[in-house]
C-alpha cells in the first residue's frame, strides 16, 4: 500500500489539504497529515482547527511514495520557511519519488530550484515563484515526479492524478465516479 504524508502549517488551505487526504483514502492509501507547528493542532487559513495524525518531528519519511503540499496563505510559506520540510521535499525529489503541491506551495518547491525545466501550475499570481519552470495555468500539471494543482477548485482533479499515480487510473476513476465527480464534470 502505498504510503503519503500531506504537511500542515498554520494557514494551510482546507480544501487543498483534506480533499486530497479523502480521496487517497478512499482509493486504499495511507495517509497521514504532519504537523509542522510543533503541536498536533494546526489552525486552517480560514480558522478551521484540525487535528493532525502526527508531528513532523516523530516521523522519518523514508517510507513515503508522495509528500503533499496544502496551499494557502499563510500556510505555503510557513511550509517554505520548515528547514524540515525542504529537506524532507529535497531528498524525497532526489530519490525520484512523488512530490506534489498545490496552490501557493509550489513556490517551496520553486525555491528548492525542483521546478527547473518542468511544466507546473500554481495559484495566479505566483507563478514568478515557480523558478525556472513553463506555467502552464492548468488545474493539474504532472511532470516526472512532481505534480503541482492551480488552487481550491483544482483540489479533486489534483486529487485524482495523485490517486492514479498511486495506483492506477482504474482506482482513480472508480473513486470519482463513487464521489459524483464525473458527474459533476460532464
Amino acid at each position: 500500500m502505498a504510503k503519503v504524508y500531506v504537511f500542515l502549517a498554520n494557514g494551510f488551505e482546507d480544501v487543498e489539504a483534506l480533499i486530497p487526504v479523502d480521496v487517497l483514502r478512499r482509493g486504499g492509501v495511507e495517509v497521514e497529515t504532519v504537523s509542522v507547528t510543533g503541536s498536533l493542532m494546526v489552525e486552517s487559513s480560514h480558522r478551521v482547527k484540525m487535528m493532525a495524525d502526527v508531528l513532523f518531528e516523530d516521523v522519518d519519511f523514508s517510507d513515503a511514495d508522495l509528500l503533499v503540499l496544502p496551499g494557502g496563505m499563510p500556510g505555503a510559506s510557513n511550509l517554505n520557511s520548515h528547514e524540515g520540510v525542504r529537506q524532507a521535499l529535497l531528498a524525497q525529489y532526489q530519490s525520484g519519488r512523488l512530490v506534489a503541491a498545490i496552490c501557493a506551495a509550489p513556490l517551496v518547491l520553486g525555491g528548492l530550484g525542483l521546478l527547473r525545466g518542468r511544466r507546473a501550475t500554481c495559484y495566479p499570481g505566483f507563478e514568478q515563484t515557480l523558478a525556472g519552470a513553463v506555467y502552464t495555468a492548468e488545474l493539474c500539471t504532472v511532470d516526472g515526479n512532481v505534480t503541482t494543482g492551480e488552487g481550491p477548485a483544482a483540489a479533486f482533479p489534483f486529487a485524482y492524478s495523485l490517486l492514479a499515480q498511486l495506483t492506477d487510473e482504474e482506482t482513480s476513476a472508480q473513486v470519482a465516479e463513487g464521489m459524483r465527480y464525473k458527474h459533476l464534470m460532464a
